[in-house]
């Protein structure tokens, strides 16, 4: 109650505003404005006290707020800051409220919005948020107004104005929450529509009114929220996720059916865990915390037994351990949040992708050895995050399956993930390499002593063929590289038990591999396989497991073919043993001896001869290494080469004629073999070589030039005569050839056939085999090109040494001709010094 003086000092205050008063009726809006200044001059502008601005504004209040309604927009804005002004310096705003909250509502909450000017509605709206803030419990008689009035200025088109609305409907929920339920629901549209609005300031205000609403509603909309508010955690703006973090995070402390929705609201706070900004991440991690501890409080009860007695390692170097409540939350509600995450990861919007991941990685370090159960949907998802085209996706998923070799048993998860390396069409068609890329985080996340009794087991099915030999494509390799680093790594010595398996599996990589980089990983694999091991280096690891390696080989080649790889996985072995091959001929030859008879396919004969031919030019360091291969020639000869030197039609069977042929002159030009070996089989070679000195091929006959020419040197002065006067007329056919190296080798072939005239080779009797050969030779010094001429004045000088008088004697009859008198006066200048 007002005492008298204040009453009595209102009314000398009312009788000073009489005139003013009635101004306000005036047509002139600045005399309506002149008189609303004074009224304002002579009210709030005094320093009344506010017992008589109680009376004074109670006796205004409708003249006021029929100002509002003012043509001007002037007046009207005078109007609501004086209204304003003694709503704030009243005692008893309360009184107000039965003719101020029709007026707003009639303002701002009608069907079409009365107030045209933004600015005035944001000033309206700042009353209406002074008027909750002071009135507080005595606004639930006009639920509906306010109401009302928020459904639309939530939407209204100034974003101030939204601002203000939304931070109204939290005040307003706060104040009134036994009646604000009932209508809470009616925000719940505007607040959707507005919290995607495109300035940042504005989404923040709607998501923290949301939280508020829902706060204080019956909570049936939950569902209906949730979709939304997990849109704002991938908002450009910090502030946003951060108000979202907040949001979730009150709900899941104070929400009083939060028990219902944890599965649905753990996700969204759990993913702010993974957020770019630190302040949002650290936000997070201290809500959660406290959501954990609250969650071990409330059931303490249930949770006695569990008690923190042994971390496991990954804590040592990660981080701390999430608290057991936190962990019991997860684990709880993992069977549900499972199937979304399932779903999540192949959604088409990259940034829903990389968020799942994240989670799944969050979800698998709370959940820890409780993840065993989920095993079979965890890989799935993880197959299917492995092969998306987003590398921050797939490196989040390797850290959740490293996570799952950390806290799953091996003898679990080897059950599941082997079958399906081994057959990975059942588990992802599209991406045959996923189960590999898995299996190899999740064996970086093992332990040695747990991997220990499993190894064998890991090296058999990495060795199986659909494994190691399933696919060339890059990925795949790579996989397969990466799971043998990481068991070398993991096991470290153990690795000796599948030393073999391990080395197979980088044999076959590089088989199927065309890319250098991958070589040369596989390279740097096998050297460290051979450091676990404390052997001195490659050759030692392939002297080791050589038999066997050749076995595995053996098993399959009678049904390889130019397109098997296993062709290339000899030549691998037999070119990186290095001199152990040379310790194994008796095992290796026999299985290129299979690989290479006329009735194979002429791409595999091809395959093995260039293989052969590339050991024999060093075969001091391959083949020959024991000094043994010598030995073996007459079955390399016999066996390998001269069945496949049998003339064939066809272009294939030429090619691999001249494979065997650069194997012939490699066997005898690279090898150290003795002569009587060569001399046992000098018939047939001789044979074959001069058939090949016919071939269509340029290389081919180039080749059997200098076979001949290399037997010719192996075999000096033990050829018989037969043999030489059969080889002689077959050089010199190919002195006329098309191919000036060839006219050149069988110069120097023929030189080396003079060469080779040993005691056994009679001039006499032989003598007209020689002078046919003197006179060919001598036609060719009037030759076009002057390297022939060279070389057959070297192989006649060399002739002369044989029957000087018979060459002098032809010679002289050419020069009496003058034909190439100079060419002949060189070779009889040579005769004569002799």
């Amino acid at each position: 109650m007002a005492s008298a003086s204040d009453e009595c000092a209102a009314a000398d205050v009312l009788k000073s505003l009489a005139r003013h008063l009635n101004c306000l009726n005036e047509d002139n809006k600045s005399a309506r404005r002149r008189a609303l200044d004074a009224i304002k001059r002579e009210t709030i502008d005094q320093g009344l006290s506010s017992a008589v601005l109680q009376e004074v504004f109670v006796c205004l209040l409708k003249t006021l707020l029929k100002c509002l309604s003012d043509p001007a927009e002037t007046c009207r804005d005078t109007t609501i800051h004086i209204i304003i002004a003694f709503i704030r310096s009243v005692p008893k705003p309360d009184d107000t409220l039965p003719y101020l909250m029709p007026s707003l509502a009639q303002r701002l909450g009608g069907k079409d919005m009365l107030e045209p000017a933004e600015e005035l509605r944001l000033a309206l709206m700042e009353m209406l948020s002074l008027a909750v803030e002071v009135c507080g419990r005595h606004l639930a008689p006009y639920l509906d107004d306010v109401i009302r009035i928020l459904q639309r200025t939530i939407t209204d088109p100034f974003p101030e104005v939204k601002k203000e609305s939304c931070k109204c409907a939290i005040n307003f929920a706060k104040c009134v929450p036994e009646h604000f339920h009932l209508q809470a629901e009616s925000l719940f549209k505007p607040l959707l529509q507005t919290v995607s609005h495109q300035h940042s300031h504005v989404r923040v205000s709607a998501t923290q009114a949301i939280g508020a609403v829902i706060q204080y509603s019956s909570g049936k909309n939950v569902d209906d929220i949730l979709s939304h508010l997990a849109q704002r955690l991938f908002d450009d703006s910090p502030r946003v996720r951060k108000a979202v973090t907040v949001v979730v995070g009150d709900w899941l402390l104070h929400l009083p059916d939060r028990y219902s929705y944890f599965h649905k609201l753990i996700p969204l706070l759990l993913s702010s865990l993974s957020d770019d900004i630190p302040e949002i991440r650290s936000l997070a991690e201290d809500l959660w915390k406290q959501i954990g501890a609250q969650w071990e409080m409330e059931n303490e009860d249930d949770l006695k037994d569990k008690m923190d007695f042994q971390l496991p390692a990954l804590y040592a170097s990660e981080g701390e351990r999430p608290g057991l409540g936190c962990r019991e939350l997860v684990v709880r509600n993992l069977s549900k949040l499972l199937p979304a995450v399932g779903r999540d990861i192949c959604d088409w919007l990259v940034q829903t992708r990389v968020k799942t991941a994240q989670l799944l990685r969050v979800l698998l370090l709370h959940a820890e050895d409780h993840s065993t159960q989920h095993l079979q949907s965890l890989l799935t998802v993880l197959y299917h995050a492995c092969a998306d085209a987003e590398a921050d996706v797939r490196t989040q998923c390797l850290e959740s399956a490293k996570l799952l070799g950390v806290f799953v048993s091996p003898e679990v998860y080897l059950k599941l993930l082997l079958p399906h390396a081994v057959d990975s069409a059942s588990c992802s068609s599209a991406s045959p390499w996923a189960p590999l890329m898995v299996l190899g985080a999740v064996l970086r996340g093992s332990s040695t002593e747990a991997l220990r009794p499993h190894l064998s087991q890991i090296g058999d099915t990495l060795a199986h063929p659909e494994v190691c030999q399933g696919s060339q494509q890059v990925l795949y390799l790579d996989q397969l590289l990466t799971c043998v680093d990481t068991v070398l790594r993991v096991s470290q010595v153990d690795c000796d038990v599948i030393s073999i398996q391990l080395l197979k599996v980088l044999v076959c990589v590089q088989s199927l591999s065309s890319h250098q980089e991958q070589h040369s990983e596989a390279e740097e694999l096998m050297r460290r396989l051979c450091e676990v091991q404390s052997l001195p280096g490659v050759c030692e690891l392939y002297r080791r497991h050589m038999t066997d390696l050749l076995l595995w080989l053996f098993d399959s080649h009678h049904a390889w073919t130019g397109h098997s790889v296993q062709k290339t996985q000899l030549e691998i072995i037999a070119v990186q043993s290095g001199p152990v091959v040379g310790e194994f001929l008796s095992a290796f030859l026999p299985l290129l001896k299979s690989c290479v008879e006329p009735s194979r396919d002429p791409e595999l004969r091809l395959h093995i001869f260039t293989m052969l031919s590339k050991l024999m030019l060093d075969a001091g360091k391959t083949v020959d290494s024991q000094g043994r291969f010598g030995e073996y020639m007459e079955v390399v000869l016999q066996d390998l080469l001269l069945p496949n030197l049998v003339w064939h039609s066809g272009r294939c069977a030429a090619a691999v004629r001249t494979a065997a042929l650069s194997c012939v002159l490699a066997l005898l030009h690279g090898a150290a073999l003795p002569a009587e070996r060569v001399l046992s089989v000098e018939e047939s070679l001789r044979t074959q070589l001069i058939s090949a000195l016919e071939e269509d091929s340029r290389l081919a006959r180039l080749l059997a030039c200098r076979s001949l020419h290399s037997l010719l040197k192996l075999t000096a002065h033990q050829l018989n005569t037969d043999s030489l006067n059969e080889i002689y007329p077959e050089l010199l056919k190919r002195v006329d050839d098309s191919s000036e190296d060839v006219r050149v080798e069988a110069l120097k072939s023929l030189s080396t056939w003079f060469s080779s005239l040993g005691k056994n080779y009679d001039a006499q009797s032989c003598r007209s085999h020689l002078e046919l050969l003197f006179q060919q030779l001598l036609l060719y010094m009037d030759d076009p090109d002057s390297k022939v001429q060279d070389s057959v004045l070297d192989v006649l000088k060399v002739a002369s040494e044989v029957d000087r008088d018979l060459l002098q004697q032809q010679t002289e009859a050419v020069r009496e001709k003058q034909r190439n008198p100079e060419f002949c006066d060189k070779l009889l200048q040579h005769i004569h010094s002799l």
